[in-house]
């Protein structure tokens, strides 16, 4: 685990970058696929979080959240929209009709779990504003600091290309996105804050000017 920004640690993982699981605060946000929990324990253990926020529900963001919950005995918190699959554990519910989400969902997603408390636009968690970043899932969220304006991103924008590992910022696939269009104006709303430090489900962190003038060409 690694701190990019004061109070906001980046845990472990292989390939680096590729699962992105952050400590914000005493809030950890996501859990990466199913096969994370060991890791994630392994580097919170000895000071549990308070909580698990997940950005959205897809696969592998949500995998371990049953039972990294259930170990910790902490609850899960979640954007309004995408409650119901991540309860269910019907992770395909939240991605478009195609071979790939059954495949990726199979692979990578845990249970469900129960979620204690809905996200919404406005609530402040771990020192961080949630933000409504809807578009690559109905109910994803990001997490905005104001006072340093370090951004929680999730995928609204990856950093990375999955399949070959490459850095770079590029959008999400259409076909893990339901509503690309949707995506783009949050990407394009949160560009509109400046942030000072983006921090990726997918990729390495990133400032303002790499960010921002990505977004601009969308």
């Amino acid at each position: 685990m690694r701190e990019i920004a004061a109070d906001l640690y980046l845990l472990g993982g292989k390939p680096r970058n590729f699962f992105n699981i952050y400590l914000m605060g005493d809030v950890l946000v996501d859990s990466g696929t199913r096969y994370a929990a060991r890791r994630i324990l392994r580097e919170v253990g000895k000071a549990p979080p308070s909580a698990l926020a997940l950005t959205h529900g897809h696969a592998d963001h949500q995998g371990s959240a049953h039972e990294v919950c259930t170990t910790l005995g902490i609850p899960l918190l979640c954007g309004a929209a995408d409650r119901s699959a991540v309860e269910s554990g019907d992770i395909r519910s939240l991605l478009p009709p195609h071979w790939s989400s059954a495949v990726s969902t199979k692979l990578w997603a845990g249970p469900g779990h129960p979620v204690e408390q809905v996200l919404r636009d406005g609530d402040e968690i771990g020192g961080f504003r949630v933000i409504d970043t809807p578009g690559h899932s109905p109910g994803h969220i990001s997490f905005f600091r104001d006072e340093d304006r370090v951004l929680i991103l999730g995928d609204v924008v990856f950093g990375l290309n999955l399949v070959t590992g490459r850095p770079g910022l590029r959008l999400p696939p259409d076909l893990f996105t339901p509503d690309p269009e949707m995506n783009r104006n949050s990407a394009r709303a949160v560009a509109a804050l400046e942030p000072s430090l983006v921090c990726f489900g997918h990729g390495r962190p990133v400032g303002t000017e790499e960010f921002v003038s990505f977004v601009e060409t969308l």
